[in-house]
C-alpha cells in the first residue's frame, strides 16, 4: 500500500492513506475493481490521482470532493460520481454542501445532469441510513 511521503501532504493522518479517507471500508474492493479494469491504469489512479495531486497542499479533501463533484457531474459518470458523494460526506462536507455544489453545477451543465446527481445522492444518503451512518461523518 502507497503511504504518504511527508506531514506537507494532505490526509497524512497516523499511516492512513488518502484513498481510505475518501473510499473509507470500500477502500480495498475499488483498488481491486481498478487493477481488474487495469493494473497499470490503477497504479496511476492509486498512487498518481490520489496519493499526490489529492494529497497536495492548498486544498483541503472536502474542497478537492466537492469539485471532484463538479467535475463528475459535467462528465456524467455515474459509478464514479456516487464514489465522490460519498467521499465527501467522509471527509466533512454536510449534506447541505453537497446538495448545493450539485444545484450550483446546474448552471454550468444542465438541469438533467444535476438532477441525476441528486438522485444519485439520495442513493448515496439511502445506503449510509442503512448501515446507521449520519449523512456526514
Amino acid at each position: 500500500m502507497y503511504l504518504l511521503a511527508g506531514p506537507a501532504r494532505l490526509g497524512h493522518t497516523a499511516g492512513v492513506t488518502v484513498r481510505e479517507r475518501i473510499w473509507g471500508e470500500r477502500a480495498a474492493a475499488i483498488e481491486r475493481a481498478l487493477a481488474e479494469a487495469d493494473p497499470d491504469l490503477a497504479r496511476y489512479v492509486v498512487e498518481f490521482a490520489y496519493e499526490e495531486v489529492m494529497a497536495r497542499p492548498g486544498l483541503d479533501l472536502k474542497a478537492r470532493e466537492l469539485q471532484a463533484i463538479s467535475l463528475l457531474i459535467a462528465l456524467g459518470s455515474p459509478p464514479e460520481l456516487a464514489t465522490h458523494l460519498e467521499g465527501a460526506l467522509r471527509v466533512g462536507a454536510s449534506e447541505r454542501e453537497v446538495r448545493e455544489t450539485i444545484i450550483h453545477a446546474a448552471l454550468y451543465v444542465g438541469f438533467p445532469r444535476a438532477l441525476a446527481a441528486m438522485k444519485a445522492f439520495a442513493q448515496v444518503l439511502e445506503r449510509r441510513a442503512e448501515r446507521g451512518e449520519s449523512p456526514a461523518s
